[in-house]
């Protein structure tokens, strides 16, 4: 989102002379979009191939709804973990367990304060695990 504004009026622009038929047309209309600044360590078409996947597959809807529903079934005792994979699926899942948690009626408690994050030698191992965050909660015993 942090030009969201200037991308997508360079995409419209980029319309109305010819249609944008591929990703790497796409991918070039917003990197000539974002000012650049030295070296970025993650291509600006990155995010916004991102955000058109989130909203085309409407992955955060349910989400919240989907951890209720998942918390009620855990038994005593019982765990649940979620990994999410970016910023706005975290703060769901972050802001969904300290609810259920105040909540109390489900007995939830949350056992990680802050996010587990993999390693930097997970990551050399895993690139892809490099935005992976865990967060977990526990059902009260009896």
């Amino acid at each position: 989102m942090l030009h969201a504004r200037r991308i997508g009026r360079a995409i419209v622009a980029a319309r109305t002379r010819s249609p944008v038929a591929t990703t790497g047309q796409l991918a070039d209309i917003v990197r000539r979009a974002v000012p650049r600044k030295g070296y970025t360590r993650i291509d600006p078409a990155t995010r916004t191939f991102q955000a058109i996947r989130i909203w085309v597959n409407r992955e955060l809807e349910g989400l919240d709804t989907f951890l209720g529903q998942a918390a009620e079934r855990l038994r005593p005792g019982g765990r649940m973990a979620v990994i999410s994979f970016h910023s706005l699926e975290d703060r769901v899942v972050k802001h969904t367990l300290r609810s259920l948690q105040a909540a109390g009626g489900r007995g939830l408690t949350v056992r990680t304060k802050r996010p587990v994050v993999p390693s930097e030698a997970e990551v050399e191992r895993n690139p892809r695990a490099r935005s992976a965050k865990l967060r977990a909660a526990e059902r009260a015993q009896g």
